[in-house]
């Protein structure tokens, strides 16, 4: 009677054990053709997307909170944003504080998903507005336009703002994470690489720009081996956020397929309903062909790829020269030699005037063709990633 028993029990155990290997098959075949969810210092985003941070006024709490509702981390760029709320004071740093506040407040008003500020190096007040950030309560702090070195010494007793560089070499990496272990006793907690077919300020040189072995499918399987390498020494884990380039659901599966925990794309953002820029800027998205997209060289001290104008057509001819300059918003920027105002610049094209300004945009700015919502977008994008994977299973099989 016992032996019966036992057997009885052994079958039950062999039946259970079966059934649990097969629900977790057929779990991994449902997800086999998700996303894969990203983690960012306890925070989880899914679909793993990091709207980009777009100045001067493109990216603000109206995109970001979009963006954040559908899952992914909606990002508010303060470039510039003095300029945007300049009835608040006749202080530009100081209303560049107020408006990151006022954006900050409405995008938590209109959203309970993860927000995040994107802040230049370059900018003269970056300490204001990282402080300003972090006293917000923001979630995520990326930064670039320079190597953030000092960025951890802003946090606060208490504050749980991430940290997150953005770099274009497995060599910054491991500079950034040696300068911030060792005088602040803080890892990154993920770090965004930026390609050569990003939009707006690149860190690389003009000749690396269409280099092969500077591409982004080059430096991301390096960065990744950098931050395992980190992440496996000091026992955490340093999540690696592709940006540059990446347009279509199959681009992300690939890029993720290289090692990459997410995304970052700007501007497949811009053509969405809730974009902050004016109709006028989103135009000129549309109307972008292929040939129209130029390298520049940007006032800040860095290449640039922006969208062809009458005013960058001019700015190449010699015939733009600053007056004086308004703010002095960029540190290395030097009106005896600036060619044009930035800030001004990129001010007028927000507004649709390309007479007196240009947009950034990144190499696939010519595929945009329509405005859709946020929502819209996501769906797409998870479609295309989808239906990539059914290709490659059935290639596969």
């Amino acid at each position: 009677m016992n032996e019966l028993i036992w057997n009885t029990r052994s079958e039950v155990v062999v039946f259970w054990n079966y059934y649990q290997i097969m629900l977790n098959f057929m779990f991994e075949k449902v997800n086999y053709k998700k996303m894969k969810e990203l983690n960012i210092g306890g925070l989880e985003i899914y679909p793993p997307i990091v709207q980009g941070g777009m100045g001067v006024g493109i990216s603000l709490s109206g995109l970001a909170a979009a963006v954040a509702n559908e899952g992914g981390i909606g990002v508010i760029s303060p470039a510039g944003i003095g300029f945007l709320y300049k009835h608040h004071s006749r202080d530009y740093l100081e209303n560049c504080k107020y408006g990151l506040t006022e954006e900050i407040r409405k995008a938590r008003q209109n959203s309970n998903g993860v927000i995040g500020v994107n802040i230049m190096v370059a900018l003269s007040n970056y300490a204001d507005l990282v402080q300003t950030s972090i006293f917000e309560g923001i979630d995520i702090i990326f930064s670039g336009a320079g190597l953030p070195l000092d960025l951890p010494k802003y946090l606060t007793p208490g504050s749980k703002t991430k940290l997150v560089p953005i770099v274009s070499s497995a060599r910054a990496t491991t500079l950034i994470c040696n300068k911030w272990k060792t005088n602040y006793d803080y890892l990154p907690d993920a770090i965004v690489v930026e390609g050569p077919k990003a939009g707006g300020h690149l860190g690389f040189k003009v000749e690396q720009i269409e280099d092969e072995n500077y591409s982004l499918e080059r430096i991301i399987p390096e960065v990744v081996a950098t931050a395992n390498e980190i992440g496996e020494k000091y026992g955490c884990t340093i999540p690696v956020i592709a940006a540059g380039g990446i347009y279509t659901g199959e681009d992300i599966e690939k890029i993720m397929g290289m090692g990459a925990s997410g995304v970052q794309m700007g501007t497949r953002f811009v053509t969405t309903v809730e974009c902050d820029a004016s109709d006028g800027f989103k135009q000129a998205y549309l109307d972008a062909k292929k040939n129209d997209v130029r390298i520049i060289k940007s006032p800040v001290g860095m290449p640039g790829r922006a969208i062809s104008s009458l005013f960058l057509d001019e700015v190449e001819a010699g015939k733009t020269r600053p007056k004086v300059c308004p703010v002095n918003c960029i540190r290395t920027c030097d009106i005896n030699t600036a060619p044009y105002c930035i800030i001004a610049s990129l001010t007028a094209a927000l507004r649709g005037n390309f007479r007196n300004g240009y947009a950034f945009a990144g190499s696939n700015v010519w595929r945009n063709d329509k405005i859709v919502t946020v929502k819209e977008l996501f769906a797409t994008l998870l479609q295309e990633f989808k239906e990539y994977k059914n290709k490659l299973e059935l290639a596969f099989y």
